[in-house]
């Protein structure tokens, strides 16, 4: 059996080369919405905010900002889907 079939993916990606802000945020939003938490989301973007926008997201939703570097004029964002909290509907 392929060993690659039976594990999962390090992270999923989210494709937001070309949308502007906030529009990148917005997805990786309700991406993460439907993520387990601990998985980790990469985004790729072209937004020269975006390196910002994602911090302050992270910031204010208790998401990790795992790493956010700059790979073939695009950035390569990763986030890790916060632990639900006691009482969180999120």
């Amino acid at each position: 059996m392929d060993e690659r079939s039976t594990n999962p993916p390090e992270y999923e990606l989210l494709d937001a080369t070309g949308l502007t802000c906030p529009e990148p945020v917005f997805r990786a939003r309700r991406r993460l919405a439907g993520m387990r938490p601990g998985e980790v989301l990469e985004v790729h973007a072209d937004d020269p905010m975006a390196r910002l926008d994602f911090a302050v997201f992270c910031e204010r939703t208790g998401h990790q900002l795992v790493s956010s570097r700059a790979v073939a004029g695009r950035l390569e964002i990763r986030i890790r889907k916060r632990r639900r909290a006691a009482g969180d509907g999120d």
